[in-house]
């Protein structure tokens, strides 16, 4: 499998825990998860938005090894993450 698209809704997060689960990921070894092409995390109306592009299931698979528990120490409900296969990518520039 090549190529996957990553989207997380998730209610009632803030963006105070988003960026102190990036925090927390750096410390852990992370600061450039293995695997992941793009990332971008936006608020919402109800809480934040994420969307990822990995190389392939299992590397996202493997990061939320990490991940998920980083989730839970900042009080971040447990979410089932959309993922599509990629069909088409660009790169602006």
């Amino acid at each position: 499998m090549g190529k996957i698209v990553v989207q997380m809704d998730i209610p009632g997060m803030t963006s105070d825990q988003y960026d102190q689960v990036w925090q927390d990921l750096r410390e852990a070894g992370h600061e450039n998860p293995k695997g992941l092409v793009h990332h971008v995390g936006a608020p919402t109306d109800k809480g934040w938005k994420v969307v990822d592009v990995w190389e392939n299931a299992d590397k996202f698979n493997e990061f939320g090894e990490t991940l998920i528990p980083i989730l839970s120490k900042n009080g971040i409900p447990s979410i089932d993450p959309v993922i599509s296969p990629l069909h088409f990518e660009y790169n602006g520039g």
